[in-house]
């Protein structure tokens, strides 16, 4: 497994993994997405050792005893975790859960039981329940999806960042024909926010300050500008991947009356909007986790389309070996790569 430890050191070690209770399932990682999501939860946790990663794709290799949608050699990919019972998930909206937050971000189980162990020694572990920088992971089989043959480097991500990205366009933005998305920040999430987006019929418009990204979009068929300052065409939808409160608030002004924004990225928790604009234009804002998404139901859809030749996600994709985490870092944050993915040693 790779484990985190103090000042953002990263090594592969031994570790033992606990056996599938009944709802749970053991899966052989065959790929797992790196996410900017990992990387701010390692800076958090500090010096606390930790097994992160939360977008893997692997093989079933052991059911626990109540097990009954899942079977040993399936190809799944693993998800956020969510319960299943409380009233948004039971409405189709796992994402906004109510146990959400412990059962992704606790680094144990909710009964408070750890996952993982190294030398004996608990660690954090079960993130976005699974932890799936390494060569196996623990998953409550809820948040497991089969995906067939679909090469792993490629599913993987749709655990998480190609799920947010795809998710909020479907689920919550809406766009149709006729209609122009403006993704501000063409990293993973917002290039498979704008593929999807393609892959309806609308117009995208992307702003993204590195070279290589607006190529990568403009590839795709999208008008890729350096920045919202450029002379943009109006929108009537747009979806904010950067969490920088000036950029939502320019992208807020960018917009045809009654458009809508959705946010997804991660930022300072205050930004000053224009509320007279917003009512006066009936613009609407909207948050937005994981895509809005059912998992079981969404990832499907998207593999279906990057079958059909739709959603050419395999071009968003680099593949790393498990032991490079830091190299894929370093590539991603120089713009070199868009979405690494690890490969665990065989």
């Amino acid at each position: 497994m790779l484990l985190s430890g103090g000042a953002g050191a990263t090594e592969l070690v031994e570790a033992e993994l606990d056996d599938p209770r009944p709802h749970e399932v053991t899966v052989r990682i065959e790929a797992v997405g790196v996410c900017h999501t990992d990387l701010l939860t390692r800076a958090a946790l500090g010096d606390r050792p930790a097994v992160l990663g939360h977008e893997g794709c692997g093989i079933v290799e052991q059911t626990g005893a109540a097990v009954d949608t899942l079977g040993v050699g399936d190809r799944v990919v693993i998800s956020f975790a969510s319960c299943g019972r409380c009233g948004q998930c039971r409405a189709g909206h796992p994402a906004y859960c109510d146990r959400a937050t412990a059962l992704n971000g606790s680094g144990r189980r909710l009964d408070g039981s750890p996952t993982i162990r190294v030398g004996g020694a608990p660690v954090f572990g079960g993130y976005f329940g699974q932890s799936s920088f390494a060569a196996a992971a623990l998953a409550d089989a809820r948040s497991c999806v089969p995906v067939g043959d679909v090469p792993p480097e490629t599913a993987a991500p749709l655990g998480c960042g190609f799920l947010t990205g795809a998710g909020a366009v479907l689920n919550v933005l809406g766009p149709g024909a006729g209609d122009r998305l403006l993704v501000v920040g063409a990293g993973a999430v917002g290039t498979a926010a704008a593929l999807t987006a393609l892959s309806e019929g609308v117009e995208v418009v992307v702003a993204e300050p590195v070279a290589a990204r607006r190529e990568l979009a403009a590839g795709f068929g999208a008008r890729a500008f350096n920045s919202l300052d450029d002379r943009l065409p109006p929108v009537t939808h747009a979806l904010d991947t950067t969490g920088r409160p000036e950029l939502i608030a320019r992208t807020l002004t960018l917009l045809q009356p009654r458009g809508v924004l959705a946010v997804v990225g991660l930022g300072p928790a205050t930004a000053a909007i224009d509320v007279r604009d917003l009512m006066l234009r009936g613009l609407q804002l909207r948050g937005c986790v994981e895509g809005d998404a059912e998992p079981a139901l969404l990832v499907p859809e998207l593999l279906l389309r990057y079958e059909q030749g739709r959603l050419p996600l395999d071009g968003l994709v680099t593949t790393y070996d498990l032991g490079d985490f830091d190299r894929a870092v370093a590539d991603q944050r120089a713009g070199r790569v868009l979405k690494p993915v690890l490969l665990p040693r065989r």
